[in-house]
């Protein structure tokens, strides 16, 4: 495995920023030469990126045979678009490095776990603005996203949302941005495929934020798969022991499907 960090450096970054590779090593035996690859975005209200949504996310997708990347994105008091600058910055990374690095250009998801989930899809549905574009310095189309994998996201600004996440990402902006930011309403043609899951137990992001992006979804006939399961709370991560929190946090066997469930849907929506 090829796994190297590289800091990003945006207008408004954090010392923090960077991004970590976990590159499988190309060997003369394996007939892949180039392989999709996962941007991990974990979660942590735009406060803090938690390692039980990072390396481990990372780590799995490397078992299914893609590459993945974990960003470690700046944070409050950094505010919009710093993040999203820096998600950008990474995309155009990895595809100028494509051909050393054995990536498939065409072919680089974006994952997010609630606030993650929240920075992951804005990018999906910003990807093509102007001033993306004219701030990275690059055309937009080397920024397209081929998919986003969004677990338990941090979607609306409306009455279901975790207002917190607002708050820390937009700072003073919040009171103008905040509607903008509900990414159910900035759904367009150009947003790419999604898969979605969530718990109708949830009580720090409500199921309906991924209800709404994925009805929203479907009045553009975007393809989306969402999967609510009917157990566990907030930030389960793996929902197994591998990912496992403080007192035992996060171990909910109903809802360990989803990763394969996830790596089945790249496999027939992204790869086919």
């Amino acid at each position: 495995m090829i796994c190297e960090t590289y800091e990003i450096r945006e207008e408004g970054s954090g010392d923090q920023a960077r991004l970590t590779t976990y590159l499988i090593s190309p060997s003369e035996e394996i007939e892949i030469k180039r392989r999709p690859l996962i941007i991990v975005c974990p979660g942590g209200g735009y406060t803090f990126v938690s390692d039980r949504e990072a390396e481990m996310f990372a780590l799995q997708w490397n078992a299914y045979g893609f590459h993945a990347a974990v960003l470690r994105y700046s944070i409050a008091p950094a505010v919009y678009p710093t993040a999203l600058l820096e998600l950008g910055r990474s995309i155009q990374m990895i595809k100028e490095h494509a051909d050393t690095w054995g990536v498939d250009s065409d072919k680089i998801l974006l994952e997010g776990s609630s606030a993650g989930g929240h920075l992951a899809a804005s990018f999906g549905m910003f990807w093509n603005r102007p001033f993306l574009s004219e701030k990275l310095g690059v055309a937009s189309e080397m920024l397209r996203p081929a998919g986003m994998i969004l677990n338990y996201p941090v979607i609306t600004s409306g009455p279901y949302a975790h207002d917190e996440s607002f708050q820390n990402l937009l700072g003073g902006q919040y009171e103008a941005m905040k509607e903008e930011m509900s990414l159910e309403n900035q759904v367009s043609e150009d947003t790419p495929p999604a898969f979605l899951w969530h718990t109708n137990e949830d009580g720090l992001v409500p199921a309906e934020n991924s209800l709404l992006l994925a009805l929203a979804m479907r009045e553009y006939n975007i393809p989306v798969e969402l999967h609510l399961y009917a157990k566990g709370g907030h930030g389960l991560g793996l929902a197994d022991e591998r990912t496992m929190g403080g007192g035992g946090y996060g171990i909910e066997p109903e809802c360990q499907s989803w990763m394969e469930l996830a790596h089945r849907w790249v496999k027939e929506v992204i790869m086919k």
